[in-house]
């Protein structure tokens, strides 16, 4: 029989790497995105070894890195790990080269935002690259969901059941400035225009006063994934010539976005 104490260095390191290699990956999937720098600090893994873990994992087809900023996600060939985030991580996979080409058509930013404990995140965007946008570092940036286009939108087509949890953990955090927004009546009306329009709307200055913008859901089924809003400033443009001038387009990004990130028949 062999000796296996002279396999036992190399079999070791070989078995550390694929331990960190596994934690990286459990780690990004259980997150949704994240960075080099985070997955370091979470895991206490030098950070170039991350990199190098990272890079490996990209060559093998587990995890993509973000179009627009550090963001790492897993990939349609991890999703099988686990559930949570992983219908999520192949829409925001998707998005990337989605907006790289509609960005030059609509010009204005555009976000994809997913649904995260009372908020919505930003996980792709084109503020980074539109010259009309007057915000940068976008991603990750938690957006209120009853002051913006995209909480509205994710609000009117999520399930009820999801809505009414939703409305009542905003209920109990009690800010001020969703008070008027949580009226009854208001809501109603708000939830029910956006989807007889197809899409929400932001535009009497409730929040980032210089801009308006609309929103509309990236459906997968008859579940809503994700959110894409346009942004544009409220001197530049009205609500009206936005809708009419980019309204369908900014469908198209949803759809196409939708049909990208939808699950392979296999």
């Amino acid at each position: 029989m062999a000796d296996d104490r002279d396999a036992t260095p190399e079999k070791s390191d070989g078995v550390r790497a694929l331990r960190r290699g596994l934690a990286v990956l459990r780690h990004i999937n259980a997150c949704g995105s994240t960075s080099a720098a985070e997955i370091a600090r979470a895991l206490s893994i030098p950070r170039p070894t991350v990199y190098r873990l990272l890079q490996t994992l990209e060559e093998e087809g587990y995890v993509a890195f973000s179009a627009s900023s550090t963001q790492v996600r897993v990939t349609r060939l991890a999703a099988s790990l686990g559930d949570g985030y992983a219908a999520q991580a192949r829409i925001c996979q998707a998005a990337g080269p989605v907006f790289g080409h509609y960005a030059p058509r609509l010009v204005w930013p555009l976000d994809l935002t997913v649904y995260e404990d009372a908020a919505m995140v930003i996980q792709e965007t084109t503020h980074t690259r539109s010259p009309l946008s007057i915000d940068r570092g976008m991603i990750g940036f938690r957006l209120p969901m009853l002051r913006t286009s995209a909480g509205r939108a994710y609000l009117a087509y999520c399930p009820p059941e999801d809505r009414q949890a939703i409305l009542g953990h905003l209920r109990r955090m009690d800010d001020g400035e969703d008070r008027p927004f949580l009226d009854d009546a208001w809501l109603a009306r708000c939830l029910s225009e956006t989807r007889k329009n197809g899409f929400a709307v932001r535009d009497g200055g409730e929040f980032r006063p210089k801009t308006s913008s609309i929103a509309v859901p990236v459906m997968v089924g008859q579940r809503v994934e994700a959110v894409v809003s346009m942004i544009w400033i409220r001197s530049a443009l009205s609500l009206a010539e936005a809708i009419r001038a980019h309204g369908r387009t900014l469908a198209e990004v949803a759809s196409a976005i939708a049909q990208a990130g939808a699950p392979s028949p296999d």
